[in-house]
């Protein structure tokens, strides 16, 4: 039994439950270098603990799903949080599942406005990078130091992942 979920347009509200979103649409800004410069302030909260836990800028790059995507699994990582920030102004999809007593919850998926980011606060399930169309690159900050910092949840019933029926690539 398949279970459809279409993704939704990528709020910092719909998607507050899951985490923050990363853009430029925000009250959270001021100008720097004599006026030269806009910075964008405080936009997500990277973390990183357990042993010689520290925070890591990665650069990813991610090739396209096909849609709609069967989404069998869904990841988490207990010791930091994880910031996927495009390097084109591309859509993509985003997974992520409320944590529930034995796993997770129903995912809920959403589409980013192009150039969104976002960060999966530490412990929060959710998919895998999944760009639209063609191959996309992604800074990715994240934790590094000893341990596995991932586990993985795999579905006993997939879950359909469809795009709006007026999403254009």
């Amino acid at each position: 039994m398949t279970r459809i979920i279409t993704a939704r347009p990528l709020t910092r509200g719909s998607f507050a439950p899951f985490g923050e979103v990363i853009d430029f649409d925000t009250d959270s800004h001021y100008s720097i270098n004599g006026g030269r410069c806009e910075r964008y302030h405080a936009l997500a909260k990277p973390e990183a603990t357990g042993p010689n836990g520290h925070v890591l800028i990665n650069l990813f790059r991610g090739t396209p799903y096909d849609f709609p995507l069967k989404l069998t699994m869904v990841e988490r990582h207990p010791f930091g949080s994880q910031a996927f920030i495009p390097l084109s102004p591309r859509p993509f999809v985003v997974v992520a599942c409320p944590n529930g007593p034995d796993g997770p919850g129903e995912p809920a998926a959403f589409l980013t406005a192009p150039g969104q980011g976002v960060n999966y606060p530490r412990g929060l399930w959710h998919g895998v990078l999944t760009p639209i169309g063609e191959a996309q690159d992604f800074v990715v900050v994240d934790r590094g130091g000893d341990g596995s910092n991932v586990e993985e949840f795999h579905f006993s019933h997939p879950y359909e992942i469809h795009l709006p029926q007026d999403f254009r690539p």
